[in-house]
């Protein structure tokens, strides 16, 4: 009897091993769809990828000389930012819209009616958001790099603040797009209705006007937000130590970076839990 109880049990972890496997499959399965669905869109990646350096490009040609009290370019500061915004866009506003066309032309509907599991659906999105923003990343750094002398991290630690501060801004950027994908009545509304809190955000959060030329209560009012948090970051990792002492608290605050990034990713997952929608308004 002892030899037949055993057999079930053994086959446990097996069984439980399998359907993770299965899982973790359809999972990069998914995640394979999307990025090949990006990469075919080559207008969408060469404009994702173009659009940050054009502005980098403008704002340092508008803005040439140096943040007064330090010796640090604008151009540097705006690679930052531009950083920042960039990741935003990746994630918050890229995934606001897709999701929302995806819903009204029945494709989620679809989705949900295949043996996929539904989680897939979202690993997926992950999968394309990472690879998106670490190209997006990767060629800004570069070209901020080579045309304005932004330095790379010069320690482990600056590259771990670079690296955690992009995976959790987007992480948290993106939960909060896939919640604001329920919002519009249509995917033509879409795009507006995503844009408007990202700009609103994008100029008081210091990616399109420098965060020393902001009042104080407007950018401590855009400190209850990621954004500005992320461009924090960036600046952390990538500009001299010196510069800290013309931030508003005289110094790097990662505690408050994470503890922010970290709140609306709870508040993201939680939203997009409870507004998140397989089929348009009025449909079953």
């Amino acid at each position: 009897m002892t030899e037949t109880m055993a057999v079930p049990y053994a086959a446990v972890p097996r069984r439980a091993t399998g359907a993770m496997r299965a899982f973790g499959a359809a999972c990069l399965a998914r995640g394979e769809v999307e990025v090949k669905q990006f990469f075919r869109s080559k207008d969408a990646v060469v404009f994702t990828l173009a659009l940050p350096m054009v502005l980098l490009a403008l704002l340092a040609s508008i803005f040439s000389h140096n943040i007064p009290g330090t010796g640090v370019p604008y151009s540097q500061v705006y690679t930052t930012g531009l950083l920042a915004g960039g990741v935003a866009s990746t994630s918050f506003l890229n995934l606001a819209v897709a999701i929302a066309g995806e819903r009204e032309n029945g494709g989620l509907k679809r989705l949900a009616g295949t043996p996929m599991p539904r989680t897939a659906y979202f690993a997926g999105k992950a999968i394309v958001v990472v690879v998106t923003c670490t190209l997006e990343v990767a060629v800004l750094l570069v070209f901020g790099h080579f045309a304005y002398g932004v330095a790379f991290p010069g320690s482990l630690g600056r590259w771990w603040t670079f690296i955690w501060v992009t995976l959790l801004g987007a992480t948290s950027m993106s939960l909060l797009g896939i919640a604001l994908s329920s919002l519009p009545r249509s995917s033509r509304s879409a795009a507006p209705v995503a844009n408007l809190p990202l700009l609103v955000l994008e100029f008081i959060s210091g990616v399109f006007v420098p965060f020393t030329s902001l009042s104080p209560g407007l950018y401590g009012f855009a400190g209850a937000f990621p954004l500005r948090w992320m461009a924090e970051g960036y600046r952390a990792a990538l500009l001299p130590s010196y510069f800290q002492r013309v931030e508003p608290g005289h110094h790097w605050d990662q505690t408050a970076m994470a503890l922010v990034m970290a709140a609306w990713l709870v508040v993201g997952l939680v939203l997009s839990a409870r507004t998140f929608r397989w089929t348009g308004r009025g449909e079953r």
